[in-house]
C-alpha cells in the first residue's frame, strides 16, 4: 500500500508517523516496533523513533506500506485567504 501522509508542521517524527498510521498505539510501542522490524527511511534502515521526517521523505514499513511525507498545502492557503 502506498499512502501520502500530509503534515501541517515542518516535520513529523517516525514514532508519530507509526502512531498516526495505526501501526502502533503509543511511543513505547514504537520503540519496541522499530527494534523488532526493519523500517527504511529514504531507502536507508532507521530504528530511531525520534527521526525527523520532512516533506519529500519516504518511509517503508514492511507488511504495512510505503508512506510519502507531504506538506499540507491547504492549511497554508486557508491561512492566506483569511
Amino acid at each position: 500500500m502506498k499512502k501520502e501522509v500530509l503534515i501541517k508542521t515542518a516535520f513529523i517524527t517516525l514514532g508519530q508517523l507509526l502512531k498516526e498510521e495505526s501501526v502502533v498505539d503509543s511511543g513505547g510501542q514504537a520503540k519496541w516496533y522499530l527494534r523488532e522490524h526493519s523500517v527504511s527511511v529514504n531507502n536507508e534502515p532507521d530504528d530511531r523513533r525520534g527521526r525527523k521526517l520532512y516533506p519529500g521523505d519516504s518511509v517503508d514499513v514492511p507488511d504495512v506500506g510505503l508512506f510519502f511525507i507531504r506538506q499540507n498545502q491547504s492549511a497554508d492557503s486557508t491561512e492566506k485567504d483569511a
